[in-house]
């Protein structure tokens, strides 16, 4: 069971708005947690105590939340605290990270999920970028996009097709028709190719340098910066890839570049694709990297360079925990 929480305000103390916050509030909660029937345990509201009109579980019930217990209580008067606020709490069958909702003025509660805010990550091969962003996700509870998988899957289809992806104008071809799409299920990136879930077949090794070369393709470049872009203005999100901080959200507000030793890189990379079941030896793995680097700082359409303004993070000898906690304290320095 998951208590899921939120807040909202209202201007004055009357009816029609009680009803009207309540039920925006409820279903705000409801399409971004996918509450659908029966899922909801119980509701419990709180209200400030310059709320007397009507009673917020009254007004749930009138918005077609009657399936589940509805509680409400009135908050002790404070000095100084936000008025006309009404707060909820639900408890909820579900097993993904909730996302909590708060709304008008109650926004000011909790700036960190009430505001629309990007997180920017870029590094070099091996560096951690989207295990660092996958966790600092799930704990603030933001999307994780994980932008090179799009990129994956780019390459992908030009190997499917016999597309040499160095060979510029029969990718730019390729990719008018070609259609890339991402999804989440259970807080999990999936990554579709025209239509197929190929989210475990660009993992593969060979996809790696593949990638690399079809990411400075600029009509694939265009595609997917443009797609990006999209996500990023309408939800907040965490951005993993080479130039987030630079290109694709040169304004987002946090930004970070993570990297280390092409050693402790190329020993990370073997070790999860050892995981993964592909036994790639450690000299070829630095080989690859120590090229790719190469590759993505030279490359003339968008190149692997830190932001100005990013927070330089060399993880060669820290652990993925002490990685993560950094990032999170510096973005709270600044909410």
């Amino acid at each position: 069971m998951i208590a899921i929480r939120g807040a909202t305000t209202i201007d004055r103390d009357c009816p029609e708005q009680i009803r009207e916050r309540v039920k925006e509030l409820l279903d705000e909660i409801a399409l971004k947690n996918g509450l659908s029937d029966g899922k909801i345990v119980c509701i419990m509201f709180s209200n400030t105590p310059d709320i007397r009109s009507l009673y917020p579980a009254k007004a749930a019930r009138e918005a077609g939340f009657y399936d589940c217990p509805l509680f409400s209580a009135a908050e002790p008067g404070i000095d100084g605290s936000l008025k006309f606020c009404i707060r909820v709490m639900i408890l909820a069958e579900i097993t993904a990270s909730p996302l909590h909702v708060y709304l008008h003025g109650a926004s000011v509660l909790r700036r960190d999920i009430s505001q629309c805010i990007n997180i920017a990550i870029d590094g070099p091969a091996g560096s951690g970028k989207s295990t660092v962003s996958k966790i600092l996700g799930k704990k603030l509870n933001i999307l994780c996009l994980d932008t090179g998988a799009m990129y994956r899957a780019c390459a992908l289809k030009c190997l499917n097709e016999g597309i040499d992806v160095s060979d510029a104008e029969s990718v730019s071809e390729l990719i008018v028709n070609t259609d890339i799409d991402v999804g989440y299920t259970d807080g999990t990136q999936k990554t579709y190719l025209d239509g197929k879930d190929v989210s475990v077949e660009i993992r593969k090794p060979e996809i790696s340098m593949a990638a690399s070369t079809v990411s400075a393709n600029g009509s694939v470049r265009e595609k997917m910066v443009a797609l990006q872009r999209k996500i990023a203005s309408k939800t907040s999100c965490v951005l993993d890839g080479r130039d987030i901080g630079t290109n694709v959200l040169p304004d987002a507000k946090y930004k970070f570049y993570l990297t280390a030793s092409p050693e402790v890189r190329a020993k990370r990379r073997a070790d999860e694709n050892k995981q993964k079941g592909f036994d790639t030896p450690y000299e070829q793995i630095l080989k690859e990297i120590i090229k790719r680097d190469e590759q993505d700082r030279t490359r003339l359409i968008a190149p692997l360079t830190i932001a100005e303004d990013a927070i330089l993070v060399d993880s060669s000898d820290m652990s993925i925990e002490e990685v993560v906690a950094f990032i999170e304290n510096k973005i709270q320095e600044k909410i």
